[in-house]
C-alpha cells in the first residue's frame, strides 16, 4: 500500500490518500474540504477512487465529504455511529466557523473489530473514543500503518473539551488499543506531522509510558 497526505480546510486537517498498489484502487480518508485541491491531487496520482473513509464527525475532517461523495459516485464509511450527533451539526458548525459544509449518511456505519478494504487491502476498524464518541481508526496491519484521525499526535493527544468528549476514555482507547499494535506501527494524524506508537510512549507528555507511571 501507499499514503499521501493533503493539508485542507483552514484548520490544516491532514485528508489521507491511501492506495492499493496491485489494483491502483484507493479511498480518501476525512476529506474535510477543499474538494479542488483534492480532486487535484488524486489526478496527479492516477489512483482510481473507491470510496471515502471518515474517522469522526467534525468539521474539518468530514465537512465536505458527503459533497465528493455525491460528486464522484462515491460509498462513504465510518465513523461510528455514536458521532451521528456530530455529522447532524455539520451545517451550524460550518456557518459557525465561515467553512463549507453539508449533513450526510454515510452508506455504512463502523464499529470496532469491522473491516474495510481498498483494493486488495484490508483495514481494521479500531473504536477510539474520547475525542468524540464515534471515533474510528485504520489499520494496516502488513503495513504496520495506522490513520488515527485526532486521537493522537506527535507529542499531543485529541481534545476532550468538546461536547461528548471524554478524557478518560481517550487516555485507554490509546493505552489498551493502540499501543498493543506495536511500537513500530507509523501513524498519519488528524494535523501534523507523522510518528510513532513507540515514539510516542517515549516522549508523549500525554500518554508516554512515564507520564502515566
Amino acid at each position: 500500500m501507499k499514503a499521501g497526505i493533503v493539508p485542507v480546510t483552514p484548520l490544516q486537517q491532514n485528508c489521507s490518500l491511501i492506495w492499493c498498489t496491485a489494483t491502483n484502487k484507493g479511498a480518501l480518508i476525512d476529506p474535510g474540504g477543499d474538494l479542488d485541491k483534492l480532486k487535484a491531487a488524486v489526478a496527479k496520482s492516477g489512483v482510481e477512487l473507491e470510496k471515502i473513509l471518515i474517522t469522526h464527525g467534525h468539521l474539518d475532517h468530514c465537512g465536505e465529504a458527503g459533497v465528493l461523495a455525491k460528486e464522484l459516485g462515491l460509498p462513504i464509511e465510518g465513523p461510528h455511529e455514536a458521532d451521528r450527533f456530530w455529522i447532524s451539526r455539520l451545517g451550524e458548525d460550518g456557518a459557525k466557523y465561515g467553512m463549507q459544509a453539508e449533513v450526510f449518511e454515510p452508506d455504512r456505519w463502523l464499529v470496532d473489530g469491522d473491516t474495510v478494504t481498498v483494493g486488495d487491502l484490508t483495514l481494521e476498524v479500531i473504536h477510539c473514543p474520547g475525542h468524540t464518541p464515534g471515533h474510528v481508526v485504520f489499520f494496516h496491519r502488513p503495513s504496520k500503518f495506522a490513520v488515527v484521525g485526532d486521537v493522537l499526535f506527535q507529542g499531543s493527544i485529541g481534545r476532550t473539551d468538546f461536547p461528548m468528549g471524554n478524557h478518560q476514555d481517550l487516555i485507554d482507547a490509546i493505552t489498551q488499543k493502540l499501543w498493543p499494535l506495536g511500537n513500530d506501527v507509523t501513524f498519519i494524524p488528524g494535523h501534523g506531522p507523522t510518528s510513532t506508537f513507540g515514539q510516542e510512549r517515549q516522549t508523549n507528555a500525554f500518554v508516554s509510558d512515564y507520564a502515566l507511571s
